[in-house]
């Protein structure tokens, strides 16, 4: 019987791993056992950052949001609210570059809504 030598494919998926793992500090890039460590652990932070991107953005934009309503003389809270009342269907975002971009026309959405 023949014995199966495993060595190249070993070989392979650690050289695709530190591959992976270029440019992290230390031991962290060279050593296969800190390297894998290492990755996971990327891949974990990664993805909570995935989602911790859309809070911060909607934080983002409830404040400006916010500043220019109240330059309206108007609160965030009442102007989302009116905002339901009124059913206009601009979300957040939108609501946030054209406060930025065209203060004119957020005046007039605001003044549509009081």
């Amino acid at each position: 019987m023949v014995r199966v030598k495993r060595g190249l494919m070993t070989r392979k998926r650690h050289k695709k791993l530190l591959n992976a793992t270029k440019g992290f500090r230390m031991l962290n890039s060279r050593v296969f056992s800190r390297a894998k460590n290492a990755w996971m652990k990327a891949g974990l932070n990664a993805y909570i950052g995935r989602k911790r991107k859309k809070r911060d953005f909607r934080k983002l934009w409830n404040v400006r949001i916010n500043t220019a309503t109240r330059e309206h003389g108007l609160s965030y809270s009442r102007f989302i609210g009116a905002m339901y009342q009124k059913k206009v269907q601009l979300n957040r975002k939108v609501l946030s570059n054209l406060a930025i971009s065209n203060p004119g026309v957020f005046g007039k959405i605001v003044e549509f809504v009081k």
